[in-house]
């Protein structure tokens, strides 16, 4: 379950948000909504843990993300919540395998080969296995962040506007599969977003 309460958050004295309470059940859908420059981005980072809340907190399951210390928090992140930035953020130097593996061991995870063969499989990229990630499509990249994020079988999948640059067609694939994938995986999924277009495909919506 993914929880907050009582959230705000400060880059200096003259921008301050605040942020309605989230409730989320494990394995539900949810579309967070608003309009460009209303702090989706922000709160997406608190939720993923990337980011401390000047007040209030952030719960996933029984765990408080603000009580954990850096490091104690990374590991959290890396075994419990998957998160889709707009930008891809790939090592550059390895390859599409070795993204995915290090983003295990980054978790205290050995990496699995296996888990990976067989996600790549699923997304439909398995092809693309030993491909520098530079040489990718951009939706060869989405479908690789997805799967990075959908590694270490999350708790909590984040994804932060996936659609924004794609056409209708594009944009069905695309939460089609996020929402398959956290199925799969019983995870709860978040779609941060400004796209209108996804407003009657998710039943559980939040508008900023």
């Amino acid at each position: 379950m993914l929880q907050t309460e009582n959230l705000g958050y400060a880059y200096d004295s003259q921008t301050r948000l605040n942020f309605p309470d989230i409730t989320c059940q494990t394995g539900e859908h949810w579309l967070l909504l608003g309009n460009s420059g209303c702090g989706k981005t922000t709160l997406l980072h608190l939720l993923g843990g990337l980011l401390t809340p000047k007040e209030g907190q952030v719960s996933i399951g029984k765990t408080q993300l603000s009580q954990l210390s850096g490091a104690k928090r990374d590991q959290f992140r890396g075994q419990n919540i998957g998160i889709i930035f707009q930008k891809s953020h790939f090592v550059r130097a390895l390859t599409v395998s070795e993204n995915l593996a290090l983003a295990q061991q980054l978790a205290g995870e050995k990496a699995d080969k296996n888990r990976i063969k067989e996600l790549l499989n699923r997304l439909n990229i398995g092809h693309k296995l030993n491909a520098k990630t530079s040489s990718l499509s951009q939706g060869e990249q989405q479908r690789v962040a997805i799967a990075r994020a959908l590694i270490n079988k999350p708790k909590v999948i984040l994804a932060d506007e996936p659609t924004s640059a794609l056409d209708d067609k594009n944009t069905e694939e695309v939460i089609q599969l996020l929402e398959e994938s956290a199925r799969e995986v019983n995870a709860t999924l978040l779609v941060v977003t400004h796209d209108g277009r996804l407003k009657n495909r998710f039943e559980n919506s939040i508008q900023l």
